[in-house]
């Protein structure tokens, strides 16, 4: 009873409730006359008790068979008449040839359906006793108008749905997008200050460590103090340590150096080394340089003295600033030469705890060389690092004046520019996905209205030289000549007049409107035209029992 109940339901939410009401009350409702369905096909009555059952059966399957769910009232409709048209018929063809178009993504079963029916039709009509070509060809304009039409209005309405389905699609992945970017933007700055952290806190650490050591061996302290300083200067190599890996987690994007601490100088930055126990020496010949080019020399020569203090502990520096003035260059190099052997920072660490005493190669002191490369490089002038006599040597040459500073920068910009162009062309000639998402729902929508346009334009082209043909054919043959008219008799036998008589008959032997009823007493009576060009009057002939009985002109209604 639940499953029941909750089938209804569904059924009455989604609409087949209503929908198998709207196709099946017209079977009770309609009124149609009695002489529809009564020559051609079955009768009328029969056929309305079988398509209440059936119509809610197709409404059952429509959503999964759309195409069988449309053939049940054209089928019901074609066994009434092979015309195709009937009242009772019509709202439940117009309704789920609409769902058809609806439910269908493609042309295919549209298309197919439509000339099944056509085809179904002319079968029916060369079945049927008493129906013409004329037949047929009202069945294909009737299949128009209550077929293809609503199945191609159908089609809009989902290409419709799909569009404004893809747009909010679109829109929502914008906001992902958006809120994407927006959450890098925060990783990349977070990335940002862990590296300035990493640049900035790592050194003033190795600092730590450098004047634990030197507090350790003065000859004033006793053993406990020793040991104090021992466990700080560990403590300090292992915080510098898992402070580069962790920060290095996050710098994997190569982000660049922090600026210049403010009030800070390269002076200071060696004095600060040499009183936490460091061998460096300063050698300053080049005076005063640029704000750009004074920030990227302070960065070489804090960078280097902490990685001269992680990897060369005890190893004399020597940092000298010079200038070539016919190059317009500051030359800012920093050299450690190699340790001395046995210095380390804790002599009870175990091996792979103890810091490298051999000289890092270029690039192998981590994130530092690419961020100062990257410094130097934006500054307008070039970093080398390299091994030097058993030490390590990092050599920067920076533009002495702003001018240069800012023509050698711009340079390096215009590269960085250049290349973004033409990334940036290459974007442009393809469009996102996005984009070309929505222009092809543009293209499918406007595609289906072409359709809806074009085939019917199509099929009335097609049906209008067919139908007028036809027409202009049977008029001229179904004209009788006067003078055969003139010699008829009344008495004649029907098979002796066959021979002299039209082959076809006004309105294909159909009763023509306006037409006098017949005399009584006739069992069939015929009607031709008296011109090709006119209905009105036309001849009447009228047959009792295999004979010619009657004979006149009679009026009918003009076209």
């Amino acid at each position: 009873m639940n499953r029941l109940r909750d089938m209804v339901v569904k059924a009455f939410r989604d609409g087949d409730l209503l929908l198998c009401l709207a196709i099946t009350l017209p079977m009770f409702l309609a009124n149609e006359s009695p002489e529809v369905g009564q020559p051609p096909g079955l009768p009328l009555s029969w056929v309305r008790i079988a398509a209440v059952p059936l119509l809610t059966l197709a409404v059952a399957v429509g959503r999964r068979r759309p195409v069988v769910a449309a053939g049940v009232p054209a089928a019901l409709a074609l066994a009434v008449t092979p015309e195709l048209y009937t009242d009772s018929f019509m709202i439940s063809q117009l309704l789920l040839a609409f769902l058809l178009g609806r439910r269908t993504a493609g042309m295919r079963p549209g298309l197919l359906f439509f000339a099944g029916v056509c085809l179904a039709g002319l079968a029916a009509a060369n079945l049927t006793p008493g129906a013409t070509l004329s037949t047929w060809l009202s069945l294909v304009t009737t299949a128009v108008a209550i077929i293809l039409l609503p199945w191609l209005a159908g089609r809009y309405a989902r290409q419709h749905d799909e569009l404004v389905r893809t747009g909010w699609e679109l829109a929502e992945r914008l906001e992902r997008e958006r809120d994407l970017i927006g959450e890098r933007m925060r990783l990349v700055e977070r990335s940002r200050i862990a590296g300035d952290m990493h640049d900035s806190l790592g050194h003033e650490l190795s600092l730590v460590a450098l004047s634990a050591a030197a507090l350790q061996v003065h000859p004033g302290l006793d053993e406990p103090a020793r040991k104090a300083a021992a466990e700080l200067r560990a403590s300090a190599a292992k915080a510098t340590e898992r402070l580069h890996e962790i920060i290095g987690v996050l710098r994997e994007d190569g982000e660049t150096a922090p600026v210049l601490p403010s009030g800070d100088t390269v002076a200071a930055l060696v004095n600060r080394a040499a009183a936490a126990g460091m061998a460096v020496r300063l050698y300053d010949e080049v005076g005063r340089l640029t704000p750009m080019a004074d920030r990227a020399a302070y960065r070489v020569v804090q960078e280097s003295l902490t990685n001269a203090a992680k990897h060369a502990p005890g190893a004399a520096v020597t940092v000298r600033l010079d200038s070539d003035p016919a190059a317009g260059k500051a030359v800012v190099s920093v050299v450690n030469t190699a340790p001395p052997a046995g210095a380390e920072f804790d002599a009870g660490a175990r091996p792979d705890q103890r810091p490298s005493r051999r000289p890092p190669e270029a690039g192998s002191g981590g994130y530092g060389l690419v961020s100062l490369d990257e410094r130097v490089r934006l500054a307008g002038g070039t970093l080398r690092a390299r091994p030097a006599d058993g030490g390590f040597a990092v050599t920067a040459r920076l533009p002495l004046t702003a001018e240069a500073t800012l023509t050698a920068g711009a340079a390096a910009l215009t590269t960085e520019t250049a290349a973004l162009t033409t990334g940036t062309a290459e974007i442009a000639a393809t469009p996102p996905d996005s984009r070309r998402e929505l222009a092809l729902a543009r293209r499918k929508i406007r595609r289906s209205v072409i359709d809806a346009i074009w085939m019917p334009v199509a099929a009335a082209a097609a049906l209008l030289p067919l139908t007028s043909g036809y027409d202009l054919y049977t008029a001229h043959r179904s004209v009788l000549d006067a003078g055969v008219y003139g010699e008829l008799r009344v008495g004649q036998s029907l098979a002796s007049l066959e021979s002299r008589l039209p082959a076809y008959q006004v309105d294909d032997g159909g009763r023509p409107r306006g037409a006098p009823a017949d005399p009584q007493g006739t069992d069939e009576c015929r009607f031709y035209r008296i011109s090709a060009n006119s209905l009105s009057p036309a001849y009447r002939l009228c047959f009792t029992g295999g004979r010619l009985s009657h004979k006149d002109e009679v009026p009918t209604v003009r076209r």
